[in-house]
Parts: C-alpha cells; sequence; structure tokens
C-alpha cells in the first residue's frame, strides 16, 4: 500500500490535465494505520520505510503523506470511520479533509512507544495550535468528528464524505488551474513556519525508539491489554 499510494503521487507530480485529487478510503474506516506487530516481525520491510531518495528529505512513509503537499494541485480527503497512526497522518496530508459524522481521529504512535514519523511535523501544528498537538502526541486518544472539525483536524463534516469531496473537486476544477496552483503555493508558502529538516529528525528519533527495550514493552502491552512496565531513562 506504501508503494502504490508513493507512486500515485509521483504519477500525479506529472499530469498537468488533472486539476483536483480526491483520496479516500475503501471498506470500514479511511485507514487504520500500519500493522506495527508485522511490520516489526520483518525488519526488512521496516527498513524500507526510511528509504529517501537522492535529494529529498523525506522517505517512504514520510512520501505518501508529505507528497499530498508537494502536488500542484488541490488534494482533498474523504473521510470516514477510523484515521489511526499512520491512517491519520495520511488522513492530515492532504490540502482540505471532508469527514463523515463517524471518522475518528487518533495520533496512536504513543501506544506503541513511537513518535508520529510520517511526515506529521508538516501538517499537525499547521491545522492546530502547539499545545494541541502536544496533547494528542502524548495521549493518542481518539477525536471524534465533531471535535476534530472545532480542532480544526477536519474542514467540515458530510455524511457522504465522498460525494461531497468530488463535488467540492468539480467546483475546483471550474477554475483557473493556473490560479489554483500558484494559490496552493502561495498559501503553503505563507504557512512555512515549519521547515523539511524536521522529517529527518522524525526518521531519526524513531529509529532511536524501534526495538528499545521500552518501546516493546509498549507493543507488548498493546497486544495483551495489560498495562506496560516502563524503565525511566537513564
Amino acid at each position: 500500500m506504501l508503494t502504490s499510494l508513493d507512486q500515485a503521487g509521483d504519477e500525479l507530480a506529472e499530469r498537468h490535465d488533472v486539476r483536483a485529487v480526491v483520496l479516500s478510503g475503501d471498506g470500514p474506516s479511511f485507514c487504520s494505520g500500519l500493522d506495527f506487530p508485522s511490520m516489526m516481525s520483518e525488519p526488512s520491510r521496516m527498513e524500507e520505510i526510511f528509504t529517501r531518495r537522492d535529494g529529498d528529505r523525506a522517505n517512504l512513509a514520510q512520501r505518501v503523506t508529505y507528497d499530498w503537499q508537494r502536488l500542484p494541485m488541490p488534494v482533498i480527503a474523504a473521510l470516514h470511520g477510523n484515521c489511526i497512526g499512520g491512517g491519520a497522518q495520511l488522513a492530515l496530508g492532504p490540502d482540505i479533509r471532508v469527514a463523515a459524522p463517524d471518522t475518528r481521529i487518533s495520533i496512536l504512535e504513543v501506544k506503541y512507544g513511537l513518535v508520529p514519523d510520517m511526515g506529521l511535523t508538516q501538517t499537525l501544528v499547521t491545522l492546530v495550535g502547539l499545545d494541541v498537538a502536544k496533547e494528542l502526541t502524548f495521549t493518542g486518544r481518539f477525536v471524534e468528528a465533531e471535535e476534530a472539525l472545532r480542532l480544526g483536524l477536519i474542514t467540515r463534516i458530510a455524511d457522504d464524505p465522498r460525494t461531497a469531496a468530488h463535488e467540492l473537486a468539480s467546483e475546483i476544477a471550474s477554475r483557473s488551474p493556473d490560479a489554483i496552483r500558484r494559490g496552493k503555493r502561495l498559501l503553503n508558502e505563507a504557512a512555512r513556519g515549519r521547515s523539511e529538516e524536521t522529517l529527518e529528525l522524525e526518521a531519526e528519533l524513531q529509529r532511536e525508539l524501534l526495538g528499545s527495550p521500552n518501546q516493546i514493552a509498549a507493543v507488548q502491552a498493546a497486544l495483551s491489554g495489560e498495562p506496560a512496565e516502563f524503565s525511566d531513562p537513564s
């Protein structure tokens, strides 16, 4: 799935005939996130996630969320059900989010003793205040659609988010594509208080955590439902 999303971003970046993109999920949820136990059982697959291209600060996992910001045309996410961990970061990557009433968002990485490392530094703090971003990252709590709207995590709520997203995409596509693309670039640059250098920091900090005693304890607790026993930092 990561590879397919990465390829889709590459293909769209070369398209001059696409004026808007709708990103949606099939099934009961938009995206329930990475299968951490499976990924951690195969170190080679985990290492692939950290692979960067020459001249690009973003690794594979970051590209599938951040590339929606780097595309020249607007990207609209149609959300429903769970958007958890990596799925939340994928949901926050597009320019606009239309969400169903049953949408639930969680920055859940802390449950597994990890930090969010799929481009969250480029999105969350831009959408909500720093204190809210910290609270969501530190707790991993679930945010329901109405609260997500109040916080700024989503743009609006719709009973049929995919239809609403396509209607919005059609409206955008009816405008001058030159003005739309330049408008996206202008607003992204205006919000560029964030730096792409933090993409490298995401990966660096995550590498320090992966496989560490406390991270393993967090995974075991998440899988067993029992409280974790963590050791204090030395």
